[in-house]
């Protein structure tokens, strides 16, 4: 186990937590920078730009994403975390500068295209180091810290994004190369820090030689049946529900704000950033919660889900901007952030014992295709209607609907 003592008189894996934090952070600072300035880029093209156009750019990112998801586990297994995220990274930079260098909308759609392929390369490669490198008595709370990051990323992105841009009237583009640089530092970061493939192995059979005395337990693989098992597919429902309302919601609220609801500057991104930044509060203490009160999971879930509904239903309701912000800080403390870890709490306790990291590729998967649905459908409303509206009732009607159907078959289960 030595070299996973300290480096530089920090313990290797509270490195890894603040790296994997920071590259979070990173993510979603890139992520959250160009929805607020979409008229901006908009007129930047000559003005003649759809909302669904627009709401394309951030589908190309996460289709990226999504296809890089399978490959780059598998490749993270067979190469190593550090020899994936490098190129990945490398990818993501260029990228970033892509888009800043855009003459058209088809140019930006291929750098989110490539900068989805390249962010794909570190979700694979942060849960493998974290699940390997952080002690089990204090996994949960450090990967409610990793996770934190994509809030603090959000908020900061919009913030950023709304006051460089919008506020101090810079082009657009200064975003993109922040971003660059960013991902820059933190490519430097993961070179420095992260092990290299020979010191991982020799941790990883330490690790095994250590835990052979006490695992027996055969190899094997998880049957469609129980995969796709009416419990397991409407708990992926119900993902792609509370996935679908967050990345709609990430997507095209700082524009709904804008344009419909007179926000100007960088109030824009400070109000929208409130759903990231609230986010980080309820997420640390409904698992806490959840945790303390393991046989009320489902209880917890349902009653978050619909809550957020109701919030994001407040929200377009509101003609008071108070009312307005506070559902908003509300719709961030009682969303996807706070539910998502007691859903993959939940879901790890009642998958199949065998064959739980298959059941948990699929049920990321269909979260994750909601990421590439929600951003153009609500653009393709925007568009036909002259308001994103509906594509907020839109969102509040499947989060009920996956929350129902939840509910019903866990009911079911629980009479039994």
């Amino acid at each position: 186990m030595e070299i996973n003592k300290e480096r530089g008189g920090l313990a290797y894996w509270k490195q890894i937590i603040i790296l994997m934090c920071s590259g979070w952070v990173t993510i979603w600072i890139y992520r959250a920078a160009l929805s607020p300035v979409y008229p901006q880029i908009n007129e930047s093209l000559g003005g003649n730009i759809s909302d669904t156009a627009l709401g394309s750019i951030a589908s190309f990112y996460f289709f990226g994403y999504v296809i890089m998801q399978i490959p780059a586990g598998f490749l993270v297994d067979k190469i190593g975390k550090k020899t994936v995220l490098l190129p990945g990274f490398v990818v993501f930079a260029l990228a970033a500068l892509l888009i800043s260098q855009a003459s058209s909308i088809s140019m930006i759609y291929t750098g989110s295209f490539l900068a989805g392929i390249g962010c794909g390369s570190f979700y694979g490669s942060a849960y493998s180091l974290t699940s390997q490198n952080i002690p089990k008595e204090k996994k949960s709370f450090s990967t409610a810290i990793v996770n934190s990051g994509s809030a603090v990323g959000s908020g900061f992105g919009m913030i950023l994004s709304s006051f460089i841009v919008i506020q101090m009237n810079m082009p657009w583009q200064t975003m993109m190369y922040l971003s660059a640089f960013l991902i820059v530092c933190m490519t430097i970061a993961f070179a420095l820090v992260i092990r290299s493939n020979k010191e991982d192995v020799a941790f990883l059979e330490s690790q095994a030689a250590a835990e052979e005395e006490t695992t027996d337990q055969p190899k094997e693989k998880v049957s469609l049946s129980t995969l796709f098992s009416l419990r397991m597919l409407f708990t992926y429902v119900l993902y792609f529900a509370t996935c679908y309302a967050y990345y709609m919601t990430v997507t095209w609220l700082p524009n709904f704000l804008g344009t419909e609801r007179g926000f100007q500057g960088v109030a824009i991104g400070f109000s929208s950033s409130l759903v990231a930044f609230a986010s980080i509060p309820g997420a640390l203490f409904f698992s806490r919660l959840a945790d303390k009160y393991m046989h009320k999971k489902v209880t917890f879930i349902v009653i978050l889900e619909i809550l957020a509904a109701l919030m994001l239903l407040v929200t377009v309701q509101a003609t008071n901007s108070t009312f307005l912000m506070i559902a908003l800080i509300l719709y961030g403390f009682l969303g996807k952030l706070a539910v998502e870890p007691i859903i993959i709490s939940w879901l790890g306790e009642n998958a199949p014992k065998v064959g739980v990291g298959t059941t948990l590729g699929v049920f990321n998967f269909f979260g994750m295709m909601s990421s590439v649905i929600a951003p153009t459908l609500t653009g393709s409303i925007s568009d036909a209607t002259g308001s994103k509206v509906m594509g907020f009732y839109i969102a509040i009607i499947l989060l009920i609907g996956g929350t129902f159907l939840f509910l019903t078959v866990n009911s079911k289960k629980t009479a039994k």
